[in-house]
């Protein structure tokens, strides 16, 4: 059996269409609601900061998927994740699980420095210093030889459905509203997003080769890096809406954070906004040439068609 916890997410719902088109039809979703994705997947409810809970559901698991996410609230973030991955280790420990962790960026420099699986934890914030911490709880178990595991670290996402990222809520759905878009601080710097669908079918195709584990891998991204500028652009023109966008300047999102607590817990991550975001992918590449990464104008053509019944293209 492979389980999915964390499985109500975008990418946690997609992990388990790729799993069952490519791998195995014995899935368990496991989140407080779970629903299912496909006709087959086996539904646990659970709460991952329950050290029982969350051993009941791994048991019995071959390989589990942590993707899992909490709100964007730093007192949250600090108290519960460590709690968290102590409990999903501990578990697959206990189970004797194979564990794939889905990571993200927030630990590493804001910098313009190319981004490697190699690149120092240098955090700008709270958050980042937690996820930090528990990647290096998980490091250190592997390192101990108590789990066999995989991380696999992502930058911003864009995608269909529920993704849920900066790029998603300011920039393609005010587009298909036929808003203008936001864009933070800077549209004249690279950005690396990667499509949710390729993150969850890079993961499952990571956790379904055994000799990927002990290893930490960069998923696939596309390498043709845009400016957010180029971004809305490419957009509007695949939406088929005017290509209108703000570009929102510090003292603007300091002044938003005072009533929006949720922008105020993002700030932290501000400074990726004001340089290139060079997040390198050439391991997996490398190791997997013959995955065919979604370009920005695929994923946005998907986005659209998806959305086009009830979206306000031409407005």
């Amino acid at each position: 059996m492979q389980t999915i916890l964390g499985a109500s997410g975008q990418i946690g719902r997609e992990l388990a269409r790729h799993l069952k088109r490519d791998f195995t039809s014995d899935i368990r979703l496991v989140s407080r609601r779970p629903q299912k994705v496909n006709d087959t997947d086996t539904l646990l409810s659970a709460d991952l900061l329950d050290p029982e809970q969350t051993l009941r559901a791994v048991e019995g698991s071959e390989i589990v998927y942590l993707t899992a996410g909490l709100p964007m609230n730093t007192q949250r973030w600090v108290e519960e994740w460590p709690i968290l991955m102590r409990n999903v280790i501990d578990a697959c420990v206990t189970h004797d699980a194979k564990l794939v962790y889905f990571d993200n960026t927030y630990m590493y420099p804001q910098t313009d420095r190319p981004q490697t699986e190699d690149s120092p934890f240098e955090p700008n914030g709270a958050k980042g210093k937690v996820r930090g911490e528990i990647t290096r709880a998980l490091l250190d178990a592997m390192a101990q030889g108590r789990v066999q595991a995989i991380i696999c670290r992502a930058p911003e996402f864009y995608g269909p459905g529920r993704t849920q990222s900066i790029t998603n809520a300011t920039v393609i759905d005010h587009l298909i509203a036929g808003k203008s878009a936001k864009v933070f601080l800077r549209d004249d710097v690279l950005r690396t997003l990667i499509y949710t669908p390729d993150a969850s079918r890079a993961m499952a195709l990571l956790g379904n080769t055994p000799d990927a584990y002990g290893q930490t891998w960069h998923l696939p991204c596309d390498d043709n890096r845009l400016t957010y500028r180029q971004f809305i652009e490419l957009a509007a023109e695949v939406f088929g809406v005017e290509g209108s966008y703000t570009v929102l300047k510090r003292w603007q999102l300091w002044l938003a954070g005072l009533i929006n607590k949720t922008l105020r817990d993002a700030a932290e991550l501000l400074p990726r906004y004001t340089a290139d975001n060079i997040f390198v992918s050439d391991k997996f590449k490398a190791r997997f040439p013959d995955f065919q990464v979604t370009t920005f104008r695929q994923g946005l053509s998907a986005i659209g068609d998806e959305r086009a019944p009830s979206s306000n293209y031409g407005n």
